[in-house]
């Protein structure tokens, strides 16, 4: 990895952060085996064997340093090999990126989430317009109309990324959030409606009273990942779904006026919370929830003694799977688009057009052409089918003109998900380069994903199909407010907006990010007695941190970012 000293750091944090990183060796840089090309000179030959460095701010547990199946086809057709490292746990790869952007220590790619704006206010990362115009004309293909989605912001309207953790021309052919409930649960209790988080609660209630142990192991009806950002996932963010807000992150928009605000002041949004308090001091949430970890809580999952859940399938993922292999289908979930009561709609499938994080090359890479046609690469048709299907009669066959996965293979690939991705490599390329998302057909006629309705049947268990059926849906998405009832959001995906990196905004935006993470938490476990004088306290204490001026700051942003997307002037 290159060294670049950042610009606008610090000299204070400079030198803290060196002395923390000060025992870790450097790895080599890509540069020691490529011609560098940084002016824009091609490669001699675009297939020569080549070495980059590359981070994940995503944890990959299954990564097998592209040992596997479709690791040794991308090698064998770019000639590129990853030298990559990826988040550990739930961070983020927040830690890791504020090492990089203090020491000048960068890989040629990364993908950095939240982060990017530390590498490019530290001068770190590569403006990928020219690039992109002259050496990616597949990249250029799947994002024809979407361009001004991928520059920076209004006032900064390079390229430091391209969006590739979300497919262009999405169709959404199933839900994967909502509240969750197991299929055994369902079927003991004969499918109740479950439409608002009481109707929620009393199903967990009454299935509990009747197996107050599952295995020998006390039975849990709800629990939550509270574990750093997750709380996000399985807590607070909650809060605003469930009161018909948009899952803007920390904050609710008005669809309006585009006026910002933390979400937790929406006056029914203390009701949400009200209610976990009560779920709490019923006995109904795990009393653990604010204090495990993130291994201890998908432990609790994988044993099959949690009712349920209020999180995404990608969060508790891993432990579903293990449910799975173990042959427990009908521990698995359900999912519903519950809210706090049924005068609110749950947003899920809300479009936010084409917008989200993406991965970036950085000013280490010495031959940033070659790496940008490796990335154009993995976006062609041939790539994405690659990433998405694996190897033709090894991973699916070509029937009748049209792609079928082998039974084995999907058996494999539903039941043991953990040892099939390690071995394939399916799933594990999905941020490397730009695609095309579900329902998007190629030149084949075939769909360049496999989740496509068919597919997705497939995939179902007797359990989930069972309860499907007993709900009248075919898959989980007819249960959930469809995607033509909204909009779509004109300030798309605002995690991935850049915000400013130094000044007040920061200050304030992590004092209160310390305070929410405290009172949340305390204002679910108090006494009943206690909880509205918590709350209210909790917001005051937010206003007096500044909250109400880092929501200005916020608002001006999102207006600028809706004029960059739509093209129009906002007040």
């Amino acid at each position: 990895m290159k060294k670049q000293i950042p610009r606008r750091l610090g000299m204070g944090l400079l030198a803290s952060m060196l002395l923390i990183s000060a025992g870790c060796s450097n790895s080599s840089s890509a540069g020691n085996n490529t011609k560098n090309t940084t002016n824009g000179n091609n490669s001699a030959n675009d297939t020569a064997p080549v070495t980059f460095t590359f981070f994940g701010a995503d944890a990959s547990p299954n990564w097998n340093r592209m040992e596997d199946d479709i690791g040794k086809e991308i090698v064998a057709k770019t000639g590129v090999t990853l030298n990559a490292e990826y988040d550990v746990g739930s961070g983020g790869g927040q830690d890791k990126i504020s090492m990089m952007a203090a020491s000048g220590e960068y890989p040629d790619m990364i993908y950095a989430k939240g982060e990017l704006g530390k590498l490019v206010d530290a001068e770190a990362i590569i403006d990928l317009t020219e690039l992109i115009d002259k050496y990616a004309p597949n990249i250029k293909k799947v994002m024809d109309g979407n361009m001004n989605r991928m520059k920076y912001s209004k006032d900064n309207q390079a390229i430091y990324s391209i969006p590739t953790n979300v497919g262009i021309d999405q169709q959404s052919f199933d839900a994967t959030n909502g509240f969750q409930i197991q299929h055994r649960v369902l079927k003991e209790l004969g499918y109740p409606e479950v439409r608002t988080v009481k109707d929620f609660e009393n199903v967990l209630k009454a299935y509990v009273a009747k197996h107050p142990t599952t295995d020998g192991q006390p039975t849990i009806p709800l629990t939550v990942n509270a574990d750093g950002w997750k709380i996000m996932i399985t807590v607070t963010n909650q809060g605003d779904i469930t009161t018909g807000g948009t899952n803007d992150g920390e904050y609710y928009v008005n669809p309006e006026t585009y006026e910002t605000m933390l979400h937790y002041k929406k006056p029914e949004e203390k009701e949400y919370f009200r209610w976990l308090n009560h779920m709490y001091n019923e006995g109904l949430l795990d009393k653990e929830s604010f204090v495990q970890k993130d291994d201890q809580y998908k432990s609790k999952i994988s044993s099959g003694r949690v009712l349920g859940l209020t999180s995404v399938e990608w969060e508790y993922q891993d432990a579903e799977n293990a449910l799975k292999a173990a042959g427990k289908d009908e521990y698995t979930y359900a999912h519903f688009p519950v809210t706090l009561s049924e005068e609110y709609k749950d947003h899920a499938m809300q479009s936010v057009g084409v917008d989200g994080y993406g991965i970036s090359i950085t000013t280490a890479c010495k031959d940033p052409v070659r790496a940008i046609k490796f990335l154009d690469w993995l976006s062609s048709e041939e790539g994405q089918v690659l990433r998405n299907w694996g190897i033709e009669g090894k991973h699916y066959n070509v029937e009748n003109g049209k792609r079928v996965i082998p039974a084995d293979i999907l058996d494999q690939k539903v039941n043991d998900a953990a040892s099939f991705t390690k071995a394939t490599g399916v799933g594990l390329y999905s941020t490397l380069g730009v695609r095309y998302g579900d329902g998007v057909k190629d030149s084949t006629g075939n769909y360049y994903t496999t989740n496509f309705p068919e597919q997705i049947l497939a995939e179902y268990s007797d359990a989930e199909k069972a309860s499907l059926a007993a709900y009248n849906a075919t898959t989980w998405k007819d249960l959930f407010p469809a995607e033509d009832e909204f909009p779509v959001k004109e300030w798309g995906a605002l995690y991935n907006m850049p915000v400013p990196t130094d000044g007040d905004y920061q200050v304030i935006y992590q004092k209160t990010q310390d305070i929410v993470h405290k009172r949340i938490p305390e204002a679910i476990l108090s006494r009943t007695a206690d909880f509205d004088k918590i709350y209210d306290d909790f917001i005051a204490e937010l206003n007096k941190a500044g909250a109400e001026k880092m929501e200005k700051e916020y608002t001006e942003l999102v207006k600028a970012r809706v004029s960059l997307f739509t093209g129009k002037e906002i007040e």
